[in-house]
């Protein structure tokens, strides 16, 4: 093979696992990284850290695609991934799979000895995701709870330990992927009903479910502002957070039961901006205090 064609193979298998989305759980990791060592992480650390979430969200979201290519090509939205796997070929995406999984392995076991005994737990929480939808209306939560182990990796990764502040940030993201991805499947719900999948907008309806999103991101604001308390984060932090809120409701503002037209931006950019924003104050806070 080429390394034109290489190259070529990899880009579709990056833009088949939206290798973009990992901004959604990066600057939690982040931040759950710089509070642990109270200031500036090791860098070895920190690089052992992303690479960490870079490999197993990679290695999830390659996965999810090969067991759900039976769902996939029925639904609209969806069918370009089926017709990506075929360019890029099954048995590729599933080297790509277990080189991820091998090289997430390498990086908890070279940052410490917590790290790499959580690390088969956390490739059968990222993995057992794909298969929740088959089986449950809450799979929004189990997503919420894979991208909420990246502070708590993070956290680890930094101290070897665990303590409260890893959870209540988890806690938080699981909050917020929840509530985000509620208000995402809400376009799926006639393929869920025609595909038998479950779904919270196929349990509540659309109407109940952007209302439950909307509730689980008024508790995820509650939660940070929790983590003050358990930080030495200050007023710049607590101003990120009312920053958050505020996005949040744009975010509810855009999406209504009737008109589902503005979703990708309320998912994508609202949310990215949010990550984003969040993590910059609280590093800017950590730093300046």
């Amino acid at each position: 093979m080429s390394f034109s064609s290489l190259l070529k193979k990899i880009t579709s298998i990056f833009d088949l696992i939206k290798f973009s989305h990992t901004l959604f759980s990066f600057p939690f990791a982040v931040m759950s990284a710089f509070l642990a060592a109270g200031g500036m992480p090791g860098l070895k650390q920190l690089l052992l850290i992303l690479a960490a979430l870079v490999t197993a969200r990679s290695a999830a979201m390659s996965f999810n695609r090969l067991v759900d290519t039976s769902y996939d090509i029925h639904n609209p939205r969806t069918a370009y991934r089926v017709e990506l796997q075929k360019k890029i070929g099954r048995g590729s995406v599933w080297v790509f799979t277990i080189l991820c999984v091998m090289l997430f392995l390498a990086c908890a076991w070279l940052l410490n000895q917590l790290a790499f005994s959580m690390a088969p737990l956390a490739i059968l929480i990222i993995f057992g995701y794909s298969y929740t939808k088959r089986f449950t209306h809450f799979s929004h939560f189990v997503l919420g709870l894979a991208l909420g182990l990246s502070p708590i990796g993070a956290w680890v990764g930094i101290q070897g330990t665990l303590t409260t502040t890893p959870f209540l940030l988890a806690f938080a993201v699981v909050l917020w992927t929840a509530g985000f991805d509620i208000i995402y499947a809400c376009q799926d719900l006639e393929h869920d009903i025609k595909s038998g999948l479950h779904s919270i907008p196929k349990k509540l309806g659309i109407k109940g479910a952007l209302v439950l999103s909307a509730v689980l991101h008024l508790f995820m604001v509650g939660v940070l502002l929790a983590v003050s308390l358990y930080t030495e984060l200050g007023m710049m932090y607590m101003i990120g957070v009312g920053i958050v809120a505020a996005l949040l409701v744009y975010e509810h503002a855009l999406v209504r039961p009737k008109d589902l037209s503005k979703i990708n931006t309320a998912f994508f950019t609202v949310n990215g901006i949010i990550s984003v924003g969040l993590m910059g104050v609280t590093l800017l806070d950590i730093f300046v205090r």
